[in-house]
């Protein structure tokens, strides 16, 4: 059973002449896999992480989520952007209880779930503190949290991390390893960058140029838990240079 499920999915923009994002896209994800959309920019893979999302609606062909049509956004599923889309007067505790508390939830459900989120995402020294107070890493931090507060079994990640130094953006993806082996989320993550998408993900979608296709799904051979150390075996190498040279044939 697919946790999600798309076919014949097209986006086209109207337009003189209209603009095809997305053409023909078919992918399936069971429920808490990790995969990765890998391509060039502009390829349309924001375009398809916004449908799944809800925040647009497809020209044609079937999404859905849980078994459900996608129609509008919804709790089940979370977004993280590039940047951390915080409320700046609030505190990072007020941030993360938010949404449940905007919801109506019971206050007792979302606040103990709120602490094991806070700490799992390793801020619990930093309930009080403003986003101005919080380096970028420990913004998107709480952005993650917050999500997995709301109750959300989808994450669906946009380049999260692209904004990031180097040093920063490697701690976060080790995070987001932790967070994904002990909760078991259904993650979709948008990147840019090959070494990310193989040391993160299960399986990689290699799209072409616009409009988007997926022109290759790739199982990535590196077991679970993963750690650094794994971006300089050799299977990392192969799946490298095999990626490399599937975009270099695919672009010309």
């Amino acid at each position: 059973m697919s946790n999600i499920f798309v076919q014949d999915l097209c986006k086209t923009y109207p337009g003189q002449p209209p603009v095809m994002a997305l053409d023909r896209i078919d992918l399936e994800v069971p429920p808490g896999e990790f995969v990765a959309l890998l391509g060039p920019s502009g390829c349309g893979k924001s375009t398809l992480l916004n449908l799944i999302a809800g925040f647009e609606s497809p020209s044609s062909g079937v999404l859905r989520v849980n078994q459900q049509a996608v129609h509008a956004p919804g709790p089940d599923r979370g977004v993280v952007f590039q940047e951390a889309a915080l409320f700046p007067w609030l505190t990072v505790w007020e941030n993360v209880v938010f949404g449940p508390k905007v919801q109506g939830l019971p206050k007792a459900e979302y606040e103990e779930r709120a602490n094991e989120m806070i700490s799992i995402v390793g801020l619990q020294d930093f309930k009080k503190h403003l986003p101005v107070q919080l380096s970028g890493g420990m913004r998107q931090r709480v952005g993650i949290a917050r999500i997995l507060t709301l109750g959300s079994r989808v994450l669906l990640m946009d380049e999260p991390f692209g904004a990031l130094d180097a040093q920063t953006r490697l701690t976060m993806q080790e995070l987001l390893l932790s967070v994904w082996q002990k909760l078991k989320p259904t993650i979709i993550f948008v990147t840019h960058d090959i070494d990310e998408a193989i040391f993160l993900s299960n399986t990689i979608y290699v799209m072409s140029a616009r409009p988007g296709r997926i022109q290759s799904k790739l199982v990535v051979p590196l077991a679970r838990p993963r750690t650094v150390a794994d971006t300089a075996s050799e299977a990392f190498s192969a799946m490298k240079l095999e990626i490399l040279n599937l975009i270099r044939h695919t672009h010309g």
